[in-house]
Protein backbone atom coordinates (compact mmCIF):
# COMPACT_ATOMS: atom_id res chain seq x y z
CA UNK A 1 0.00 0.00 0.00
CA UNK A 2 0.85 3.48 -0.86
CA UNK A 3 1.99 5.43 2.65
CA UNK A 4 1.93 9.29 1.53
CA UNK A 5 0.11 9.67 -1.70
CA UNK A 6 -0.67 13.62 -2.36
CA UNK A 7 -2.49 13.73 -5.90
CA UNK A 8 -0.35 11.32 -8.21
CA UNK A 9 2.99 11.88 -5.54
CA UNK A 10 4.43 9.80 -3.57
CA UNK A 11 7.09 10.19 -0.92
CA UNK A 12 8.76 7.57 -0.36
CA UNK A 13 9.60 6.19 3.34
CA UNK A 14 12.69 5.31 3.60
CA UNK A 15 13.46 3.48 6.98
CA UNK A 16 15.41 5.35 8.98
CA UNK A 17 19.52 5.88 7.81
CA UNK A 18 18.49 4.08 4.70
CA UNK A 19 18.12 5.29 1.01
CA UNK A 20 15.93 2.20 -0.04
CA UNK A 21 13.05 0.30 0.35
CA UNK A 22 12.00 -3.22 -0.54
CA UNK A 23 8.28 -4.56 -0.39
CA UNK A 24 7.59 -7.92 -0.35
CA UNK A 25 4.21 -7.70 -1.36
CA UNK A 26 1.60 -10.12 -1.20
CA UNK A 27 -1.28 -7.84 -0.73
CA UNK A 28 -4.01 -7.92 -3.21
CA UNK A 29 -4.43 -4.75 -3.40
CA UNK A 30 -4.48 -1.37 -6.14
CA UNK A 31 -1.57 0.67 -6.99
CA UNK A 32 -3.19 4.01 -8.32
CA UNK A 33 -1.24 6.37 -10.56
CA UNK A 34 1.43 7.87 -9.12
CA UNK A 35 5.51 8.70 -9.26
CA UNK A 36 7.90 9.50 -7.36
CA UNK A 37 11.25 10.36 -7.43
CA UNK A 38 12.90 7.03 -6.19
CA UNK A 39 14.52 4.15 -9.26
CA UNK A 40 11.94 1.44 -8.72
CA UNK A 41 12.09 -2.32 -9.37
CA UNK A 42 9.64 -4.69 -9.21
CA UNK A 43 9.80 -8.90 -9.39
CA UNK A 44 6.61 -10.97 -9.42
CA UNK A 45 8.07 -13.87 -7.40
CA UNK A 46 4.65 -15.68 -7.59
CA UNK A 47 2.06 -15.44 -10.44
CA UNK A 48 2.29 -13.05 -12.97
CA UNK A 49 1.96 -8.92 -12.26
CA UNK A 50 0.42 -6.18 -14.90
CA UNK A 51 2.32 -2.79 -14.94
CA UNK A 52 1.49 0.18 -16.72
CA UNK A 53 3.80 3.00 -16.94
CA UNK A 54 2.90 6.39 -18.89
CA UNK A 55 -0.05 4.78 -21.03
CA UNK A 56 1.93 1.76 -21.79
CA UNK A 57 1.29 -1.72 -20.54
CA UNK A 58 4.02 -4.30 -18.91
CA UNK A 59 2.72 -8.02 -18.37
CA UNK A 60 5.46 -9.50 -16.48
CA UNK A 61 5.71 -13.17 -15.71
CA UNK A 62 7.39 -14.86 -12.74
CA UNK A 63 10.81 -13.81 -12.41
CA UNK A 64 10.89 -10.92 -15.03
CA UNK A 65 12.37 -7.38 -13.77
CA UNK A 66 10.86 -4.12 -14.66
CA UNK A 67 12.76 -1.09 -13.86
CA UNK A 68 10.56 1.97 -13.57
CA UNK A 69 13.06 5.49 -13.77
CA UNK A 70 12.15 8.29 -11.56
CA UNK A 71 9.09 10.71 -11.99
CA UNK A 72 7.58 8.24 -14.27
CA UNK A 73 3.35 7.76 -13.56
CA UNK A 74 2.47 4.19 -12.86
CA UNK A 75 0.02 1.62 -11.49
CA UNK A 76 -0.46 -1.71 -10.41
CA UNK A 77 -3.87 -3.36 -10.35
CA UNK A 78 -5.03 -5.55 -7.66
CA UNK A 79 -3.38 -9.02 -8.45
CA UNK A 80 -2.52 -12.01 -6.48
CA UNK A 81 0.35 -13.44 -5.89
CA UNK A 82 3.92 -12.36 -4.62
CA UNK A 83 6.15 -9.80 -5.86
CA UNK A 84 9.03 -7.93 -4.82
CA UNK A 85 9.11 -3.70 -5.02
CA UNK A 86 12.29 -2.19 -4.77
CA UNK A 87 13.01 1.16 -4.46
CA UNK A 88 15.95 3.62 -3.84
CA UNK A 89 16.31 7.03 -3.84
CA UNK A 90 17.76 8.08 -7.17
CA UNK A 91 20.14 11.13 -6.07
CA UNK A 92 22.95 8.88 -4.90
CA UNK A 93 22.71 7.81 -8.11
CA UNK A 94 21.78 10.63 -10.29
CA UNK A 95 23.99 13.08 -8.85
CA UNK A 96 27.45 11.81 -9.20
CA UNK A 97 28.96 12.86 -12.78
CA UNK A 98 30.75 9.73 -13.21
CA UNK A 99 27.90 7.51 -13.14
CA UNK A 100 26.29 9.53 -15.84
CA UNK A 101 26.53 7.11 -18.60
CA UNK A 102 25.59 4.40 -16.88
CA UNK A 103 22.03 6.44 -15.83
CA UNK A 104 21.51 7.01 -19.70
CA UNK A 105 20.30 3.43 -19.53
CA UNK A 106 17.12 4.74 -17.54
CA UNK A 107 16.03 6.31 -20.32
CA UNK A 108 12.80 4.78 -20.26
CA UNK A 109 11.03 1.79 -18.58
CA UNK A 110 13.17 -1.76 -19.01
CA UNK A 111 11.37 -4.85 -19.09
CA UNK A 112 13.88 -7.78 -18.71
CA UNK A 113 13.30 -11.29 -19.66
CA UNK A 114 15.37 -14.28 -21.39
CA UNK A 115 13.64 -12.68 -24.59
CA UNK A 116 16.12 -8.95 -23.66
CA UNK A 117 18.63 -10.84 -23.33
CA UNK A 118 19.41 -14.51 -20.66
CA UNK A 119 22.58 -13.20 -19.37
CA UNK A 120 21.15 -9.74 -18.23
CA UNK A 121 17.66 -11.63 -16.97
CA UNK A 122 19.86 -13.82 -14.52
CA UNK A 123 22.14 -11.27 -13.34
CA UNK A 124 18.70 -8.48 -12.20
CA UNK A 125 17.08 -11.78 -11.16
CA UNK A 126 20.23 -12.28 -8.87
CA UNK A 127 20.26 -8.67 -8.16
CA UNK A 128 16.76 -8.69 -6.31
CA UNK A 129 17.36 -11.81 -4.21
CA UNK A 130 20.47 -10.31 -3.66
CA UNK A 131 18.82 -7.36 -2.66
CA UNK A 132 16.13 -8.75 -0.30
CA UNK A 133 18.70 -10.55 1.58
CA UNK A 134 21.01 -7.73 2.09
CA UNK A 135 17.52 -5.35 3.03
CA UNK A 136 17.06 -7.92 5.62
CA UNK A 137 20.02 -8.26 6.96
CA UNK A 138 20.31 -4.66 8.40
CA UNK A 139 24.33 -5.40 8.34
CA UNK A 140 26.81 -1.87 8.43
CA UNK A 141 27.02 -2.30 4.97
CA UNK A 142 24.15 -3.85 3.20
CA UNK A 143 22.97 -0.69 1.68
CA UNK A 144 26.55 0.23 0.16
CA UNK A 145 26.50 -3.34 -1.41
CA UNK A 146 23.13 -2.85 -3.01
CA UNK A 147 23.74 0.33 -4.56
CA UNK A 148 27.22 -1.19 -5.85
CA UNK A 149 25.02 -4.23 -7.09
CA UNK A 150 22.38 -1.42 -8.91
CA UNK A 151 25.48 0.33 -10.50
CA UNK A 152 26.85 -3.08 -11.91
CA UNK A 153 23.79 -4.32 -13.47
CA UNK A 154 22.84 -0.65 -15.04
CA UNK A 155 26.62 -0.95 -16.02
CA UNK A 156 25.29 -3.58 -17.89
CA UNK A 157 22.07 -3.30 -19.62
CA UNK A 158 23.77 -0.06 -20.40
CA UNK A 159 26.51 -1.98 -22.69
CA UNK A 160 24.21 -3.99 -23.96
CA UNK A 161 22.47 -1.29 -25.26
CA UNK A 162 25.34 0.55 -27.06
CA UNK A 163 26.36 -2.85 -28.59
CA UNK A 164 23.32 -3.16 -29.88
CA UNK A 165 22.93 0.17 -31.39
CA UNK A 166 26.83 -0.87 -32.79
CA UNK A 167 25.20 -4.29 -34.47
CA UNK A 168 23.09 -2.09 -35.95
CA UNK A 169 25.51 -0.22 -38.01
CA UNK A 170 27.33 -2.08 -40.94
CA UNK A 171 30.78 -0.51 -40.47
CA UNK A 172 33.91 -2.33 -38.83
CA UNK A 173 34.82 -2.63 -35.27
CA UNK A 174 37.39 0.27 -35.93
CA UNK A 175 34.63 2.86 -37.21
CA UNK A 176 32.59 1.26 -33.95
CA UNK A 177 35.66 2.44 -31.41
CA UNK A 178 35.98 5.50 -33.14
CA UNK A 179 32.02 6.63 -33.18
CA UNK A 180 32.09 5.50 -29.29
CA UNK A 181 35.60 8.04 -28.39
CA UNK A 182 33.57 10.81 -30.17
CA UNK A 183 30.34 10.90 -28.84
CA UNK A 184 31.28 9.66 -25.49
CA UNK A 185 32.99 13.93 -26.16
CA UNK A 186 30.26 15.07 -27.47
CA UNK A 187 27.46 13.96 -25.04
CA UNK A 188 29.84 15.12 -21.98
CA UNK A 189 29.32 18.30 -23.96
CA UNK A 190 26.06 18.53 -23.92
CA UNK A 191 25.70 17.29 -20.49
CA UNK A 192 28.12 20.44 -19.64
CA UNK A 193 26.22 22.97 -22.10
CA UNK A 194 22.36 21.89 -22.20
CA UNK A 195 21.46 25.65 -20.56
CA UNK A 196 23.11 27.35 -23.59
CA UNK A 197 22.18 27.08 -27.15
CA UNK A 198 23.32 24.11 -28.97
CA UNK A 199 23.62 24.27 -32.48
CA UNK A 200 24.38 21.19 -35.13
CA UNK A 201 27.58 22.90 -36.52
CA UNK A 202 28.75 22.95 -32.99
CA UNK A 203 27.87 19.39 -32.64
CA UNK A 204 29.66 18.56 -35.48
CA UNK A 205 32.23 20.10 -34.86
CA UNK A 206 32.94 18.62 -31.53
CA UNK A 207 32.99 15.70 -33.08
CA UNK A 208 34.86 16.43 -36.28
CA UNK A 209 32.57 15.26 -38.75
CA UNK A 210 30.49 17.16 -41.28
CA UNK A 211 26.96 18.26 -39.82
CA UNK A 212 25.27 15.94 -42.25
CA UNK A 213 27.34 12.89 -41.48
CA UNK A 214 27.39 14.11 -37.80
CA UNK A 215 23.51 13.96 -37.40
CA UNK A 216 22.88 10.42 -39.30
CA UNK A 217 25.65 8.40 -37.23
CA UNK A 218 24.43 10.44 -34.33
CA UNK A 219 20.77 8.71 -34.50
CA UNK A 220 22.36 5.46 -35.29
CA UNK A 221 24.80 4.85 -32.69
CA UNK A 222 22.47 6.79 -30.07
CA UNK A 223 18.87 5.15 -30.79
CA UNK A 224 17.60 9.25 -30.54
CA UNK A 225 18.83 12.16 -32.54
CA UNK A 226 20.66 15.20 -31.20
CA UNK A 227 17.79 17.03 -30.71
CA UNK A 228 16.19 14.18 -29.10
CA UNK A 229 19.13 13.82 -26.52
CA UNK A 230 19.22 17.74 -26.02
CA UNK A 231 15.78 17.76 -25.14
CA UNK A 232 15.92 14.89 -22.72
CA UNK A 233 18.78 16.46 -21.13
CA UNK A 234 17.35 19.59 -20.60
CA UNK A 235 13.89 17.72 -19.81
CA UNK A 236 15.93 16.23 -16.76
CA UNK A 237 17.28 19.28 -15.56
CA UNK A 238 13.87 21.01 -15.55
CA UNK A 239 12.30 18.42 -13.52
CA UNK A 240 15.13 19.38 -10.81
CA UNK A 241 14.65 22.83 -10.64
CA UNK A 242 11.03 22.34 -10.28
CA UNK A 243 11.36 20.73 -7.17
CA UNK A 244 12.16 24.12 -5.96
CA UNK A 245 8.67 25.77 -4.78
CA UNK A 246 9.46 29.16 -5.89
CA UNK A 247 10.85 29.03 -8.82
CA UNK A 248 8.78 30.05 -11.26
CA UNK A 249 8.01 28.10 -14.25
CA UNK A 250 9.33 30.21 -16.56
CA UNK A 251 12.65 30.47 -15.04
CA UNK A 252 12.89 26.75 -14.99
CA UNK A 253 12.41 26.91 -18.42
CA UNK A 254 15.33 29.37 -19.18
CA UNK A 255 17.88 27.28 -16.87
CA UNK A 256 17.15 24.57 -18.90
CA UNK A 257 18.13 25.51 -21.89
CA UNK A 258 14.43 26.20 -23.39
CA UNK A 259 13.78 29.29 -25.14
CA UNK A 260 10.47 29.72 -24.95
CA UNK A 261 7.53 28.44 -22.61
CA UNK A 262 5.73 26.74 -25.24
CA UNK A 263 8.49 24.72 -26.25
CA UNK A 264 9.47 23.86 -22.88
CA UNK A 265 5.35 22.93 -22.46
CA UNK A 266 5.09 20.64 -25.35
CA UNK A 267 8.49 18.66 -24.95
CA UNK A 268 7.92 18.56 -21.01
CA UNK A 269 4.71 17.00 -21.81
CA UNK A 270 5.78 14.80 -24.63
CA UNK A 271 8.49 13.35 -22.62
CA UNK A 272 7.32 13.42 -18.92
CA UNK A 273 3.27 12.42 -19.83
CA UNK A 274 2.63 16.06 -17.63
CA UNK A 275 3.00 19.34 -17.63
CA UNK A 276 5.28 21.12 -16.12
CA UNK A 277 3.19 23.01 -13.79
CA UNK A 278 0.99 19.84 -13.10
CA UNK A 279 4.75 18.23 -12.41
CA UNK A 280 5.40 21.24 -9.90
CA UNK A 281 1.94 20.89 -8.02
CA UNK A 282 2.30 17.34 -7.21
CA UNK A 283 5.65 17.52 -6.31
CA UNK A 284 4.89 20.36 -3.93
CA UNK A 285 1.22 19.03 -2.45
CA UNK A 286 3.84 16.44 0.05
Amino acid sequence: MIKNLMGDYETVEYDSKRCILLYDNVENEPYPVHWHDAVEMIMPMKNEYRVTVADEEYNLRENDILIVPPCELHSMPPMPGRRLIFQCDNSVLSQVAALEPIMRALNGPILLTPEYDKEIHVMAKKTMLDILTLYNSHAELADVKIYTELINLFMTIREFQIEQNKSSMDVDEGKIDEYSEKFGVVLKYIDNNYMYDISLDQLADVAGYSKYHFSRIFKQYNSMSYLQYINARRTKAAEHLLMDSEMPITEVAMRSGFKSLTTFNRIFKEIKHCTPTDFKKLYTLH
